[in-house]
């Protein structure tokens, strides 16, 4: 078995540009042992390469594909800290202090990576959005406000809207809702590329087509492997592989399965007021969102199988279907699509990533943001593993521990 799965990661088409990367060369494989070496250069593995980078540690990325061209490529980038799964719902599970400790730390990381793109003048469109949650059948009226009441005793900034004021504020049509601050918008495929630049000004370097096959521990460094035949040796090797999963090392809970998304042609937004990110506690669940040059994306439709050619024939349907619910969510007639696409998705139990040291092993580190919150995992990500390399890790490291459900 090799390293990680291979995937077609998505299909159809998105709006984000992706294939033309002709201002993105490779740089030639490192001689020598480098000091971190990440499997993975979408946006958690830029992520990564940043923050370290910049730290003065030495960095090797390596892709099988060049920067961005994976899932990155289809996100839709809602930088949100509210999880797949609701608080309220975690809470449940594993006791309300718990489920707020990792909810608040996810809140963090959303918060420094917004003030870290502005303070470095990262240019990929970030703008602060309200988040607008709306009850549905996973939440009702009921269950919406208990979801507001157990964030806010967490401190998480969210208030109650019913459903007269949310018609009457967003111009949707009425549904009580969860109206939360501090979420935003960037352009994945830009933030991941900026990121990267970055990192190599500060000596990283990205070498690409490069597949990384086999893992060779070799004394107090680690042996890369690639399909060719080379190697690279390396101290630490994080695994940022996206959801094309290290399956030795990532647990069965962590999941593939795909999603669905359209897009409207630019310059179409506003259809609502105040430019909100709108999701629902709902499952199948919709999301709507405005982007910086006028689109309305909009998705959701997620199906628990990861077959590319399945998931691809469905294009069609689920963005009819999509584009129907965005209608009646907004009390629009019509909804004009000019992108459609799907994606792979990974899913967990809590709603939350797999970040952490590999089981077993001392220098190998998994960065596996699975959830619907990719970029607020990455910059999670590269936070928790940051400190963990300088040895203060992070004292809410366990709530995303890989191996939290064995």
């Amino acid at each position: 078995m090799e390293l990680t799965e291979s995937r077609d990661l998505r299909g159809g088409h998105p709006c984000w540009i992706a294939d033309d990367s002709s201002h993105v060369t490779s740089d030639d494989l490192p001689d020598g042992t480098v000091d971190i070496a990440i499997v993975g250069a979408g946006v958690m593995g830029a992520m990564l390469a940043d923050r370290l980078a910049a730290a003065g540690r030495g960095v090797a990325l390596f892709d099988r594909r060049p920067p961005a061209h994976g899932s990155t490529a289809a996100s839709t980038a809602l930088v949100m800290w509210g999880a797949d799964v609701p608080l309220s719902h975690l809470a449940q599970r594993i006791g309300e202090q718990e489920a707020a400790r990792c909810w608040r730390r996810v809140h963090a990381a959303v918060r420094r990576l917004a003030e870290h793109i502005d303070d470095a003048g990262i240019d990929c469109d970030r703008i602060d959005r309200p988040e607008l949650y709306l009850a549905g059948v996973l939440l009702d009226d009921d269950a919406l406000r208990v979801e507001g009441d157990v964030r806010r005793r967490a401190g998480l900034p969210s208030d109650d809207l019913d459903g007269d004021t949310v018609a009457l504020r967003f111009g949707i049509a009425p549904r009580a809702a969860l109206l939360s601050r501090d979420s935003y918008e960037v352009d994945p495929v830009r933030l991941t590329l900026a990121l990267l630049a970055r990192a190599r000004k500060n000596g990283a370097t990205a070498c690409f087509p490069v597949d990384v096959t086999r893992l060779e521990p070799q004394g107090v460094a680690t042996l890369l492997w690639t399909g060719d035949g080379r190697r690279i040796a390396a101290r630490e090797v994080i695994l940022a592989t996206g959801y094309e999963r290290a399956v030795w090392f990532l647990p069965p809970a962590f999941a593939i399965g795909c999603s669905y998304a359209i897009a409207t042609p630019p310059r179409c937004a506003p259809l609502w007021r105040e430019n909100a990110m709108i999701w629902e506690a709902s499952s199948p669940y919709l999301y709507a969102r405005a982007t910086a040059d006028g689109r309305i994306i909009a998705g959701g439709e997620d199906e628990n199988f990861a077959d590319a050619r399945q998931r691809d024939a469905l294009i069609g349907g689920k963005s009819g279907t999509i584009q129907a619910k965005l209608a009646a969510m907004i009390a629009i007639d019509e909804i004009e699509v000019d992108c459609a696409w799907s994606a792979a998705f990974g899913t967990s139990p809590d709603g939350l990533p797999a970040i952490g040291r590999a089981l077993g092993h001392e220098r190998l580190w998994l960065a596996s943001g699975f959830g619907g919150n990719g970029v607020s995992f990455a910059a999670l990500g590269a936070e928790l593993i940051a400190a963990a390399l300088v040895g203060r890790p992070d004292p809410a490291a366990d709530c995303f521990d890989p191996y939290r459900f064995v």
